[in-house]
């Protein structure tokens, strides 16, 4: 198994801390992990990706052109990655603020309206989970054990009495990601 994923979006939305965890929890269940961050200088309001990659044996280097799979959570982060998902692969998007929506046919679309699930949740924080759990669902490669381990390693311990709500999150997301074309 080796899945390589990009997730983009605006500084703030949680893209670099769902890679962390990400790259925590596959670290957490005995895999290979990359883990390599992009953002632009003004953080927070700006772009952001990060690629993961997780695999079950050595990887020769974290520099992609092509995903398995793209989480995308803006317009610009559309434009960018959507013509760079693999044929066959998966990309995952927040409809909310997205003007032009996927039109690749050859890929596996899901869309996750988290902005509007974390709102009903009652925590904006929540946002990244949702997203995530959408992921978890369509490419199960980790398990939620793990996905737990990896929650608590990469958020402060300060912050810990809000895992159940990231687990929660994380549920609402498996349950509310919609396939809009599937290959």
């Amino acid at each position: 198994m080796k899945e390589e994923i990009i997730i983009a979006g605006f500084g703030g939305q949680g893209v670099l801390s769902m890679g962390k965890i990400l790259a925590y929890s596959g670290i957490m269940q005995d895999k290979e992990v990359t883990w390599m961050p992009s953002y632009g200088p003004e953080m927070r309001g700006g772009t952001a990706n990060v690629t993961v990659i997780i695999s079950d044996n050595k990887i020769s280097s974290p520099v992609l052109a092509k995903f398995d799979t793209a989480i995308i959570l803006n317009q610009q982060s559309m434009d960018k990655f959507e013509h760079a998902v693999k044929s066959g692969g998966l990309l995952i998007y927040d409809p909310n603020g997205i003007t032009r929506h996927p039109a690749r046919r050859d890929i596996t679309v899901c869309a996750i309206e988290a902005a509007d699930e974390s709102a009903k949740l009652g925590n904006a924080k929540t946002y990244n989970m949702i997203v995530m759990g959408a992921f978890l669902k369509m490419k199960p490669i980790l398990s939620m054990e793990n996905i737990i381990k990896g929650l608590k390693k990469s958020i402060p311990e300060r912050n810990h009495h809000l895992i159940n709500a990231n687990e929660q999150a994380i549920g609402t997301g498996m349950d509310k990601v919609k396939i809009l074309n599937k290959i």
